[in-house]
């Protein structure tokens, strides 16, 4: 739902969740949705990949659930286009979601803002612990990863292996999800490389608008 929100005289848009209007998932647990946005947030702020618009979790008037910033996307950018280039952001963003191991990037879900920022949304169906990427960013499939991909994940592996990213994780995805994510991030620093598409799930979303 699209809503306002308040606080210390300040109001903003945003996106609101509830956990009571999930639907069920066959791959999925029931209720873990708006607590997967939440970690894909976790992620991209520890990570420096600043995807993610700011999400909370916090009560609302249909009960708990995600609660996220609403960014004004430019609408004159063509995101057809867009998410077949080689744009530097969007292969940031892969990187990302090879992480999470985000089942579902869509070209809609690709969020161009007018400063030349590019943001990402709809992480509820993230860190399945089975390898599940499904998205419209294939351009660097097996190719080599940046080095700054790799300074990055570096510091992600550094991250989840104890302190707070650790925790925060551990709070909405369990333990096997936290370790396939761990294994993940090992997996891309020791090939050092973009991983390639499933063999035994669709690599791109329907539809992929």
């Amino acid at each position: 739902m699209y809503c306002s929100i308040t606080g210390g005289g300040t109001e903003a848009a945003c996106v609101y969740k509830p956990v009571a209007g999930e639907r069920p998932l066959w791959d999925f647990p029931d209720g873990t949705l708006a607590g997967r946005e939440l970690a894909a947030y976790f992620v991209s702020q520890a990570g420096g990949f600043d995807v993610v618009p700011p999400t909370v979790y916090r009560d609302g008037p249909f009960g708990p659930g995600m609660c996220q910033l609403w960014i004004d996307a430019d609408e004159t950018v063509d995101l057809v286009e867009l998410a077949r280039s080689n744009d530097a952001r969007l292969r940031q963003m892969a990187v990302f979601d090879a992480v999470v191991n985000n089942a579902d990037r869509k070209i809609g879900h690709l969020l161009p803002v007018a400063d030349g920022g590019l943001y990402g949304c709809d992480h509820g169906v993230c860190f399945g612990s089975e390898y599940k990427l499904r998205t419209v960013l294939w351009q660097w499939r097996g190719k080599r990863l940046t080095s700054a991909a790799l300074t990055t994940l570096t510091g992600l592996r550094d991250l989840l292996a104890g302190g707070r990213l650790a925790t925060e994780l551990c709070d909405w995805l369990t333990p096997a999800e936290v370790g396939a994510t761990i294994r993940r991030v090992e997996r891309m620093l020791t090939l050092k490389t973009h991983p390639l598409p499933p063999s035994d799930w669709p690599a791109v979303p329907w539809p992929p608008i």
